[in-house]
């Protein structure tokens, strides 16, 4: 029963990690871009949109598929970096627990 009751303990951990782990998700803030930089967004690490920079010489309304197109491929580029950050900061926490194929974290 010494095992039950350590692995109960390690558990009760996790989950506090867990949490404070998802409040931190709030603080990050990554960028992405698209068009050489030209288009600029940033999300947290809810993937929620702080915000989105243009570049001035971009809005030409004969042009406005490019840069809608652009506006699209830098919110993927940030959610993508967003992705790997949490994939990191989870293995961290997780300190090389190994979890059964198919779990991701965070749930």
């Amino acid at each position: 029963m010494k095992n039950l009751g350590q692995l109960m303990k390690q558990a009760q951990e996790m989950q506090e990690k867990m949490g404070s782990f998802q409040e931190s998700l709030a603080e990050l803030d990554v960028a992405g871009t698209a068009g050489g930089g030209m288009v600029m967004v940033s999300l947290n690490g809810k993937g929620e949109m702080r915000s989105l920079k243009i570049d001035p010489n971009l809005i030409d309304p004969s042009e406005i598929e490019i840069l809608e197109d652009l506006v699209v491929a830098a919110h993927n580029d940030a959610k993508t970096k967003l992705e790997q950050m949490i994939q990191e900061k989870t293995s961290e926490m997780m300190g090389g627990m190994q979890l059964p194929p198919g779990i991701k974290l965070p749930f």
